[in-house]
């Protein structure tokens, strides 16, 4: 029986579909401006989320990275969710490049204008380092994929308007945001001066991500992202995955999303386990395993024996991502798999 890896949503391979624009892509020097399919990608993406501009970059943490040179210096603050990405899953890049501290706030992957505001610390204080920039993680990915409420997102980016702060989006999993509020990804981006997306998540790419904002800041990114060592060439093979996934894949995210609530009600029946099936929102699922269920490891490693990739998000927490390449079939033998195991059968 075929493994079902349930790990991430960055596992996907590309379809025969994908691999076939992939190799007839038109190309050319991307440093010069002159590969078309970048080109028509970055045009894509801006006018998706309603940006002047968009720059492709390979990978999401590059993206953050960039965003992060844009509005800060060394030594500045900034606001963040609760185990967000920026903190926990950039293997310290943002101290180690752009010397930044972060403050997190808010709980479960969610935050308020008035907590932004409350960690808000001043220019110019002879202690405090400053805020320049809030960032908010929309979905969250170890909040469980939870939706960032978006009257929240307006009031937090107004707030920062007010006070003289940047604002950042980190939608690594946007199109996963709008499909599940039903809101257009443009309006989810409208109040922040600067976006990312991911590409080579569930939208099915094998590599790339976007940064999105003011034609000016997206200047500037250029000249960070080579930099960062991220300037490329004939990169109009990568970028002609990425037009496949935007024209072909987002009808089907609500798919993946269905599929994790599959997952999650298979789970939360359990005594074992400390989850609740209405927070999943989106495609991933993150559950707490109660005292006397077996840790993390020992469900990742018997779920492997079984035929399911999981991944150990904490020593008593597990994620499970769905995507394009599992179906309902494989989630409800996932769900099963998962609850044997906490179970202790």
């Amino acid at each position: 029986m075929a493994t079902i890896d349930l790990r991430s949503d960055t596992v996907t391979l590309p379809s025969p579909g994908m691999r076939a624009a992939m190799a007839a892509a038109p190309v050319g020097d991307d440093q010069y401006g002159e590969d078309p399919s970048v080109n028509e990608l970055q045009e894509l993406v801006a006018a998706t989320l309603g940006k002047e501009a968009a720059l492709f970059m390979p990978s999401g943490t590059m993206a953050n990275q960039v965003a992060l040179k844009l509005f800060t210096r060394p030594g500045d603050d900034v606001v963040v969710s609760q185990e967000s990405h920026a903190v926990w899953h950039e293997a310290g890049a943002s101290g180690a490049n752009a010397g930044v501290q972060f403050t997190p706030v808010g709980s479960g992957g969610l935050f308020t204008a008035a907590d932004f505001a409350a960690a808000f610390k001043p220019p110019g204080h002879a202690i405090f380092p400053a805020t320049t920039l809030v960032e908010v993680e929309n979905t969250h990915n170890r909040g469980g994929g939870r939706v960032f409420p978006q009257a929240e997102a307006e009031a937090i980016c107004a707030e920062a308007r007010r006070l003289g702060v940047a604002s950042f989006l980190d939608g690594a999993r946007l199109f996963n945001a709008a499909a599940a509020s039903g809101r257009p990804a443009a309006e989810l981006a409208a109040p922040f001066d600067l976006v990312s997306i991911a590409l080579s998540k569930g939208l099915g790419a094998p590599i790339g991500s976007v940064l999105a904002g003011r034609r000016a800041d997206i200047a500037r990114a250029q000249r960070h992202r080579r930099m960062f060592g991220g300037a490329m060439r004939q990169a109009g093979m990568m970028a002609a995955g990425g037009l496949f996934a935007l024209r072909h894949n987002l009808g089907r995210l609500a798919e993946d999303h269905a599929n994790a609530r599959l997952v999650a009600e298979a789970l939360a029946g359990s005594p074992a386990v400390d989850l609740d099936p209405s927070t999943v929102e989106t495609n991933i699922v993150v559950f707490h395993l109660r005292p006397g269920a077996p840790d993390a490891a020992r469900v990742v490693e018997e779920a492997r024996r079984r035929g399911v990739l999981v991944l150990a998000f904490a020593r008593r927490t597990v994620r499970a991502a769905t995507h394009l390449d599992v179906d309902a079939a494989a989630c409800r033998r996932a769900g099963a798999v998962l609850r044997a195991i906490v179970d202790g059968r």
